[in-house]
């Protein structure tokens, strides 16, 4: 069974967190993208260091996350919207019926999410359950959702259930996932790269 997470941390203590992991998850997931792409990009750190590695391109980019808007505003060829609603100080993303209503608006591409925990059985899962739920009206509005997660993240559950691996196509991750959670996701047809990180 999955250890379960109750403990919310700032997303300032979060980035301090396997930055290396991070950034190369990140440069991974940009090897997906195309011009004129339309994004939904979720929030937490990970993709936070997505955004960061993201070259000027034309694309749209659809957010929840306001420091990921912020590591954007530098590229004036990335349109970028930013949902509406309370921010939550722990995530420094909006969450609310507001957003979830927003998106029902937009098709988008692809969706790069950040989640709190993975497990082969419970699936996705965030601890805040209105993060959760924004988190499935994203999933809803791509065509494609792509999960960026370090190792940290596998084997554990979250307060509230997003989806179950089913629902995703794509999952980047470190060398430092257990082999049986590589197994077990590409068991459910799900595309996994895993990006090498030292001593691992």
């Amino acid at each position: 069974s999955g250890r379960s997470l109750h403990r919310t941390r700032k997303v300032s203590e979060k980035e301090k967190l396997r930055p290396e992991a991070k950034r190369r998850i990140g440069m991974a997931a940009v090897e997906l993208l195309s011009p004129q792409d339309a994004l939904v990009i979720a929030s937490g750190t990970t993709v936070q260091a997505f955004a960061r590695c993201i070259p000027n391109m034309k694309m749209t980019v659809i957010t929840s996350a306001m420091n990921v808007a912020m590591e954007l505003l530098d590229k004036p060829d990335i349109e970028i919207i930013q949902l509406g609603g309370v921010i939550r100080h722990s995530s420094a993303s909006v969450v609310s019926e507001y957003a979830v209503r927003m998106l029902d608006n937009f098709a988008c591409s692809k969706l790069f999410l950040g989640v709190d925990g993975i497990d082969p059985e419970y699936g996705l899962s965030t601890t805040h359950l209105q993060e959760a739920c924004l988190n499935r009206a994203m999933i809803a509005s791509a065509t494609k959702t792509v999960v960026l997660a370090d190792s940290s993240k596998f084997g554990r559950r979250g307060f509230s259930r997003i989806c179950g691996l089913g629902d995703i196509d794509h999952v980047i991750t470190d060398s430092g996932t257990p082999p049986k959670m590589l197994v077990a996701m590409r068991e459910q047809g799900i595309k996994v790269t895993v990006v090498p990180i030292d001593g691992v």
